[in-house]
């Protein structure tokens, strides 16, 4: 049985200050670990408030993102092996703003993986198609694509560990969702591109996020769905009250 994992991503959101406040107001209130995974994404310079505030608790902390090298002359980029031993547990990679703003590639996404894997912490995949693709009817071919691409050369235990968010372009901060069909019908077209690249085994034990204006009114609705095992959050989880009430979801 895969265990639910709710991640709020905060974008470029929150300050240490505010990060401390946040974390303040649902101490003592998440989910028991055992029942759902809930992991917070924030900006670098939270990340040590983050992590520090959070300790003696059952929150996870994630990174925005990081770089694929270790270290180096590599100006503004965050350190892969900074982050885990500051003591982060996610990297979120491949987030359709990373890939447009900054124009990261499926190449950059999967050296990333690697490089996380590497330092001991776990990678948030992010995969999902535009409007545009979506229309076309080629959005599973799309998806399954950046699959590929992201996953490639990591190993079947690697693969077992990650979590992918399935997050579609025209859904985030747009205020649409897809419908709980339409995300289940994706997610299941990622776990089954798992099975075809390496074994059913791996396939049954990845965790699939769905993320994209996911929220308190919906999210009981996505996680009854068989193959979406948690949801990747934004502007929902920015407010104590709403991320407590989509990580207690099951309550």
């Amino acid at each position: 049985m895969r265990k639910p994992i709710i991640a709020g991503n905060w974008k470029m959101n929150k300050n240490p200050e505010e990060t401390q406040e946040f974390l303040e107001a649902i101490k003592g209130k998440l989910p028991a670990a055992d029942q759902v995974e809930s992991v917070i994404a924030a900006p670098a310079i939270d990340l040590n408030a983050l992590v520090w505030f959070s300790k003696d608790s059952d929150l996870k902390v994630a990174a925005e993102n990081c770089y694929f090298e270790d270290e180096g002359a590599f100006t503004g980029e965050t350190s892969p092996k900074a982050l885990s031993e500051m003591g982060v547990d996610y990297v979120v990679i491949g987030h359709s703003e990373r890939r447009g703003y900054f124009h990261e590639t499926d190449e950059d996404i999967n050296k990333k993986a690697k490089a996380i894997f590497r330092n001991n912490m776990l990678p948030i995949i992010c995969c999902g198609e535009s409007l545009e693709t979506r229309e076309a009817g080629k959005q599973t071919d799309w998806v399954v694509a950046q699959i590929k691409a992201a996953l490639a050369g990591l190993t079947a235990e690697e693969v077992s560990k990650s979590v992918i968010a399935y997050e579609p372009i025209w859904a985030i901060g747009t205020g649409k969702t897809a419908s709980a069909d339409q995300a289940q019908e994706m997610c299941h077209a990622i776990r089954e591109a798992v099975k075809g690249l390496y074994n059913e085994q791996t396939a049954e034990n990845v965790r699939i996020q769905y993320g994209g204006s996911v929220k308190p009114a919906n999210v009981k609705e996505l996680m009854a769905k068989p193959d979406i095992d948690g949801g990747l959050v934004g502007g929902a989880s920015m407010v104590p009250d709403s991320f407590l009430a989509l990580v207690n979801y099951q309550n």
